[in-house]
């Protein structure tokens, strides 16, 4: 059918498509764990911290390098062997550590050592986790259910993040790194729980045992690589990780420091934005996303790039909590279609690889990016890093707006 050359309104799902229990158990109890994490993890920085910069340092390093490097295996070893099971045993693996964490915090408070022992044993889980975790979706929903389930994934996150932190000092506060460790380690305890009951409609199909684990990983890669649908998602996904993500972590706060708006207001930055991304996935898994998906992510790009714009020229604290709310709302707009579309233009029998590919680049863009911005707001002032990720965001809407396989995809049921 000939399109109108106007962009397609947002239409509500019909009433059937109801989101499955099993999903929504999943959701729950994931998400509920999410929120103890990002408290633990917030505990784990302001131990770190005491040590000093370098110990702080270190401690990061040791999460994401181990997580780096064995994504790809991670996601091999989840399509040969079945995400959930590999998600129960990461349960487990977590429950441990998270308890001999808080015994061992406990008995000798937190030297570097225990700190960057634990930090390391999360690196290693996050690699084979994250990408049996991001295939879950795929596994427990339809695909016209799809856009609507991860938009209200996405939802989840944003809330466990805002949740997260501010837990996470009132805990450290009051009970300790080993009492946060306790907490979180309540959260393992319910996912783990859920994991356990839940089990997807359809058996998962595998790759053969046979196969090797790298040939696996370069049967994975070569995948990514070469589809028409999966390679420019994937890069329109790093050019837009490289541009969006680093302004909560790095540009909020050294905005804050340039202008002497205090740490408040760079939290408030950060937060700005976790609105912004929660507000768009509220509202795709209220009414679903646009009917084509490549210009739905397209104007969310856009709608970032305007947010970065104000971002960069922002007079006064409010105005930049205001532009950070715009940066969240477009890359949530962003996330809740292209996110969709990469699940459910994965074979059956790579969704973990794929998803480990979707979380290398995405690791490996922000490290670039971080690296650069960061240089760049030194020599010549974070105004100039903020356009620069402005103008990387509107060179992934290019990409979105002339990759034809993007251009010709409708959401399911359109």
């Amino acid at each position: 059918m000939a399109s109108s050359g106007t962009a397609a309104p947002l239409v509500p799902p019909p009433p059937r498509a109801v989101l499955p229990r099993p999903y929504l158990l999943w959701l729950a109890g994931t998400r509920v764990s999410l929120t103890g994490d990002a408290a633990l993890s917030f505990a784990l920085g302001w131990a770190a911290a005491a040590h000093g910069g370098q110990v702080a340092a270190l401690v990061l390093t040791a999460i994401t390098l181990p997580r780096t490097v064995l994504l790809l295996a991670g996601g091999a070893l989840a399509d040969r062997f079945g995400a959930r099971r590999v998600m129960i045993t990461g349960d487990v693996a977590m429950l441990a550590a998270v308890l001999a964490l808080a015994v061992a915090a406990h008995a000798w408070g937190t030297p570097s050592w225990l700190l960057l022992g634990f930090a390391a044993m999360v690196g290693t889980v996050d690699a084979f986790y994250l990408p049996a975790t991001g295939s879950m979706p795929r596994r427990l929903v339809g695909e016209k259910q799809l856009p609507r389930a991860m938009a209200l994934l996405g939802a989840g996150g944003q809330m466990a993040s805002l949740l997260g932190a501010p837990l996470g000092a009132v805990l450290v506060a009051t009970a300790g790194l080993s009492g946060t460790a306790l907490v979180d380690a309540a959260g393992f305890a319910a996912v783990l729980t859920v994991m356990v009951w839940v089990r997807p409609a359809a058996p998962a199909e595998r790759t053969p045992r046979a196969e090797s684990l790298l040939a696996g990983i370069r049967d994975g890669v070569r995948l990514a690589a070469t589809d028409p649908v999966l390679r420019p998602a994937l890069l329109l996904t790093a050019t837009a990780a490289a541009g969006v993500l680093p302004v909560v972590a790095l540009l909020g706060p050294l905005m804050a420091r340039a202008h002497d708006w205090g740490p408040r207001a760079a939290g408030l930055i950060a937060a700005g934005q976790g609105v912004g991304v929660l507000l768009t996935s509220l509202l795709a898994a209220r009414l679903g996303p646009l009917r084509r998906i490549g210009r739905g992510a397209t104007l969310g790009l856009l709608l970032a790039v305007v947010g970065l714009a104000g971002l960069a020229v922002a007079p006064s604290s409010p105005t930049a909590v205001a532009a950070a709310v715009v940066v969240g709302a477009g890359s949530g707009m962003f996330a809740c279609h292209v996110g969709p579309l990469i699940l459910a233009g994965t074979p059956a029998t790579h969704l973990s690889r794929i998803q480990s590919v979707l979380t290398l680049v995405q690791s490996m863009a922000l490290v670039v990016a971080n690296n650069v911005l960061g240089r760049l707001a030194t020599t010549t002032g974070v105004r100039s890093a903020i356009v620069l990720c402005a103008v990387l965001t509107c060179g992934a809407a290019v990409i979105g707006s002339t990759s034809a396989p993007l251009r010709a995809l409708r959401r399911a049921g359109s």
